[in-house]
């Protein structure tokens, strides 16, 4: 938000310098981003007048020109008759006009930011040029380059041309965001009265903007003027008037400096006036050519302009020439035939007001500051308005801002005059509320002493009405301050106009206790630990998926929440399960040049089913999801089995480490309740999938390989495996670990080869093998079973060949290879008898 403050001071006297002024709001008002002087900018610009203006004898297109500065400048050559020479190539310079000249020396003020250009005398084709006469774009103000700026205004050659419009102006650039909830500090007498309030002065707004002043109404309307608002939800006040005698030109050079110094390019005396009205009070308005609007209507005699909502494969064609498809919920200005522009983002292209314009249709309405934020973000499309009316602006002051537009056009405008009746739609709910608070409520919070005349003279300096009972007060925000609703906004107020720094600096006291430990966040830390240690590495991936996801996993969309506001198409749905997020990170990270590696994630999953009973919200259940994978190269070097028994290895330091023993059951006839057991199980192969609970029963998690069509969808090799557990399964059923001594003696090694039917899994015989140890020595030894190999022969499809490597030793005693022949012959006598089980 910019603010000149030449400007400023039409409303309000500003004594401090500019640098302290800017200090000062920023410490109190908002973050200054900027600070431009204006008057350096303009500094040896000076009013002329040309005496006269003669074809260059060598150029046909350039003039020699005499002009009169009042002797002002010294350093310049002069003729006898005291004028200065200068040569122009402008078509519309003329004997008795005033223009500015740029003397030498002087810096092009359009070429300050860039690379500043220095005028010199110099010669044109056999004549000396004293620097030049300068056309609306050279300096700064426009971007008309058609001809030199012709001064209208009665003033004297000599005078300096930034003094006289005002130009020896400081611009103060104020951060956007710190206005967030102030949506009359948008306008330049939203600032001039913060200004005032930081500075302990009273404020007082124009009469105009005071009062609602009545719009002077025809007695016979010339031009007929009907609204309809079909969306009041959205459009809560919407107001209209009809203005003949239009003659369309450039506006005052005084209206166009005010613009341009605040960024604002200036385009017709119309269009400007809204301009500056909106610059001045927040609120802004737009202007239709009544002719063009007129021409779009169903019947010529009867103007309608509606208010709605977007159509079906509606598109519009804008002010910039963009055409753009608003979307259904967008707030569409249009008559009966076709939309003329989008409520209060920007108007249509046919109907602008261009230079055949001789009547106009003033609009000044309130549009919800939620649908203009939507379809603003939705259409890319940022202008002055949005800016604004996604702020809130008060719809209470959408008369004064409209009759003062009407107000300017009559004045500026020779010949215009309000040719209808005002349309005033009115559907605003309530006005601001009185506010109670008292004085002990605003000094506790602010750490001050303050009484209650000193409280109501801050508020009373930015026009709020204060009633003070004792140390009570009752205070009404005005009508522009729709962001005051409770005490505490009085309490801002109050800090902010007295000021923060003035605020006491002290640690308010209190007890301080040691925090609690988040035993779930204890958990997930050891989970990264565990992981981390054995290479994995974790992500962090998106909460929301696409339905094309769902669609590669075979997850049922229809379980999913839907999000409405995404962020982006291909993020609609919040995720049942972790595993595709982590499948969707593999192909790129193949091609990346990563030929193994291991990834995990410990997140929040979401499904339907998975519903608070006592608050009816959805409950977020964190998950641990892990996926192993080997290209085909390094698989077939490094990898013997499948891919199921190394993602089993992390599976199963993680269950250690939690000393959970898990019992790793078929998951081919595994049928989850709830529909979100059915998502997780979904990227899974069965066949090669092992559902993993506790020795109670109780589900921990799903680990396996995964379809073929799942691998050909992610573009994953054949070797990937991976595992999804419930996390606070595992903080539940982990128990602590006793200590345990190692045995003095030591640890005999055997392996020992079973040849089973295909149908007998891997987790059967070792837990047979488990047992049987356990029912042979009792806690008297020390003993792990591990995996060495899994063999199938071509020639005998029906069996298979699993090889279990023994390390076992005893707390008592050295155990000898007899002891261990002994075991596994009982070892092999016991799946013989439960598998039909041959010792190879």
């Amino acid at each position: 938000m910019k603010i000149s403050l030449q400007w400023i001071k039409e409303y309000t006297d500003v004594k401090l310098a500019p640098k302290e002024l800017a200090e000062k709001i920023g410490s109190q008002l908002g973050a200054v981003e900027e600070m431009v002087d204006l008057g350096e900018r303009y500094k040896d610009a000076l009013i002329v007048k040309v005496v006269s203006s003669v074809i260059h004898p060598n150029s046909d297109h350039l003039k020699v020109c005499m002009i009169d500065d009042g002797q002002t400048v010294k350093q310049v050559k002069r003729e006898p008759n005291k004028l200065v020479q200068i040569v122009c190539g402008a078509d519309n310079v003329h004997a008795g006009m005033m223009a500015v000249w740029l003397p030498p020396g002087a810096v092009v003020p359009s070429s300050v930011d860039s690379e500043p250009f220095v005028l010199e005398a110099r010669e044109i084709r056999g004549a000396v040029s004293n620097g030049m006469l300068a056309s609306p774009k050279e300096l700064g103000i426009s971007d008309n380059h058609s001809g030199i700026l012709e001064i209208n205004d009665p003033v004297k050659p000599g005078k300096s041309f930034s003094s006289f419009y005002r130009l020896d102006d400081t611009v103060i650039d104020i951060e956007n965001k710190m206005f967030t909830h102030r949506p009359d500090c948008f306008g330049m007498l939203g600032v001039a009265r913060e200004i005032a309030g930081i500075n302990g002065q009273a404020f007082v707004s124009p009469k105009w903007y005071q009062d609602a002043q009545p719009i002077s109404q025809p007695r016979s309307p010339e031009l007929p003027l009907k609204v309809i608002n079909q969306v009041p939800g959205l459009v809560p006040r919407f107001m209209a008037v009809a203005m003949k005698g239009i003659n369309i030109q450039a506006s005052p050079l005084g209206i166009q400096t005010f613009l341009s110094r605040v960024g604002v390019r200036p385009v017709n005396n119309i269009v400007d006036i809204t301009n500056y009205v909106m610059l001045l009070t927040g609120q802004p308005l737009h202007a239709y050519d009544y002719d063009k609007v007129k021409t779009l209507c169903s019947h010529p005699h009867d103007v309608e302009i509606v208010a709605r909502k977007a159509l079906a494969d509606e598109k519009i064609k804008l002010l910039t020439g963009k055409i753009v498809k608003p979307g259904p919920e967008t707030v569409m200005i249009a008559t009966p035939k076709q939309a003329i522009g989008i409520g209060g983002v920007m108007g249509g292209a046919e109907t602008e007001v261009d230079d055949q314009t001789s009547s106009i249709i003033l609009e000044c309405a309130t549009f919800d500051m939620y649908s203009i934020r939507r379809t603003s973000m939705a259409l890319g499309l940022f202008t002055d308005a949005v800016s604004r009316y996604n702020k809130g602006q008060s719809p209470w002051q959408n008369d004064r801002a409209l009759a003062r537009a009407v107000e300017m056009i009559e004045e500026i405008v020779p010949g215009a005059a309000v040719a209808s009746k005002v349309v005033d739609i009115n559907r605003i709910a309530r006005k601001p509320q009185n506010v109670s608070v008292t004085t002990k409520f605003i000094n506790q919070r602010l750490g001050l002493s303050l009484g209650a005349p000193a409280i109501a003279k801050l508020l009373s300096n930015v026009e709020f009405k204060v009633n003070v009972k004792g140390s009570e007060l009752s205070v009404t925000p005005p009508f522009w301050r729709t962001d005051i609703s409770i005490a505490e906004d009085i309490v801002e107020e109050v800090g902010r106009l007295y000021g923060y720094d003035h605020l006491p600096v002290e640690l308010p006291s209190r007890q301080v206790k040691p925090v609690q430990k988040d035993h779930l966040l204890e958990v997930k830390a050891r989970l990264r630990s565990i992981l981390a240690s054995r290479g994995a590495n974790e992500l962090l991936t998106y909460s929301f998926v696409s339905t094309k996801l769902f669609e590669k996993t075979g997850q049922p969309p229809a379980n999913a929440f839907r999000i409405n506001n995404a962020k982006s198409p291909d993020l609609h749905y919040y995720r049942q399960s972790l595993i595709p997020s982590l499948l969707e990170r593999i192909h790129p990270n193949i091609k990346a040049g990563y030929g193994e590696f291991a990834i995990f994630e410990i997140n929040q999953v979401h499904g339907k089913d998975l519903i608070d009973s006592k608050t009816k919200l959805p409950v977020e259940e964190f998950r641990l999801g892990c996926v192993v994978v080997a290209d085909e190269r390094i698989a077939g070097q490094k990898y013997q089995g499948s891919a199921y028994y190394l993602a089993k290895k992390y599976a199963q330091d993680v269950l250690t480490e939690f000393n959970i023993q898990a019992i790793f059951s078929d998951a081919a006839d595994y049928q989850p309740k709830l529909a979100i057991g059915r998502a997780a199980m979904a990227p899974f192969e069965p066949s090669r999938t092992a559902i993993v609970k506790t020795a109670a029963g109780e589900l921990i998690g799903e680990l396996g390989e995964f379809k073929s069509v799942v691998r050909e969808s992610f573009k994953l090799p054949k070797f990937i495996a991976g595992f999804e557990f419930d996390v606070c399964r595992l903080a539940e059923n982990q128990a602590a670990k006793d200590y345990v001594a190692l045995p003095r003696f030591p640890y005999q090694y055997q392996d020992i080869c079973l040849r089973v039917a295909n149908q007998v899994t891997y987790q059967q015989l070792y837990q047979l093998i488990e047992d049987t140890i356990d029912s042979c020595y009792p806690a008297a030894v020390d003993f792990s079973i591990k995996s060495v190999d899994i063999y199938q022969s071509p020639k005998d499809p029906a069996r298979k060949q699993i090889t279990f490597n023994l390390s076992i030793a005893s707390y008592d005693r050295t155990l000898t290879t007899e002891d261990v022949n002994r075991l596994f012959e009982l070892i092999a006598a016991e799946a013989k008898s439960e598998f039909r089980a041959e010792r190879i």
